[in-house]
């Protein structure tokens, strides 16, 4: 692996470390002058998810731009508008393949609803601006780092499928949900078959973006019916389990 790339991911994980660090500071803080501790805290993450999202995410590009300049003028790709179809038809595979792993996971017994999602909701609500944050920075970090980096450079070795099942298992965990490993595992295996159909990486960033921003607006405008339909669907769970 290239040393940029390694650089690339010691930018990532500090970035996400950096949230942990920032929110204790806080939280001492918050001691020291008296007040409830946490009670700010949703604040502060607020504000470091995007000072620190934009900040690595300029970094990060930075190192690539030689690399990402080569790549856009790269004839080896798919055309140009042939890719840019892809990465509309890109949308429709995530989330369909988002739909059928949910459901599987649904028969599996594991709860329906992604807490890391539901955070995010809530840091949104509190602040608006951490959308750029989830429905962009976040998207455009994670193409490059699992599928780019890790996938790609599995893949110069491996089959198609042994290195997208690596990428994505690993994307999956460093969601911190391991009980949804099987549905990011599927988002990760849709964006890393986009990444080789096209090889243009643009193509399962532009999906992946999309896909957020829906699932996000979504959330926001159907809270309230999304939760119930959560709820509905648990307890058709929990009277299928008890006859079972």
């Amino acid at each position: 692996m290239k040393k940029e790339y390694w650089i690339i991911i010691i930018v990532y994980i500090a970035m996400q470390l950096s949230g942990a660090l920032v929110g204790g500071f806080f939280a001492i803080i918050d001691a020291l002058l008296g007040r409830e501790i946490g009670k700010s805290d949703m604040t502060y993450a607020s504000y470091w998810l995007v000072i620190s999202f934009t900040i690595a995410t300029i970094i990060v590009l930075f190192i690539l731009r030689k690399e990402m300049r080569v790549a856009m003028n790269a004839r080896n790709g798919l055309s140009l508008e042939k890719s840019f179809l892809w990465a509309i038809a890109g949308i429709f595979l995530a989330l369909i393949s988002q739909s059928i792993a949910a459901s599987i996971e649904s028969m599996l017994g594991i709860k329906m609803g992604s807490e890391n999602t539901q955070q995010i909701m809530r840091i949104i609500e509190t602040f608006p601006a951490v959308i750029f944050v989830s429905s962009v920075l976040g998207p455009i970090l994670e193409e490059i780092i699992f599928r780019k980096i890790i996938f790609g450079s599995l893949h110069k070795r491996f089959n198609f499928f042994l290195s997208a099942l690596i990428s994505s298992v690993i994307f999956a965990l460093a969601h911190f949900e391991p009980e949804h490993i099987l549905l990011y595992s599927a988002m990760g295996f849709t964006f890393a078959f986009l990444y080789v159909k096209t090889n243009r990486i643009w193509v399962p960033m532009f999906a992946h973006v999309a896909m957020n921003t829906f699932v996000v607006l979504i959330q926001s405008v159907y809270k309230d019916e999304i939760e119930k339909m959560i709820q509905d669907a648990e307890k058709i769970q929990s009277f299928i389990h008890f006859f079972i």
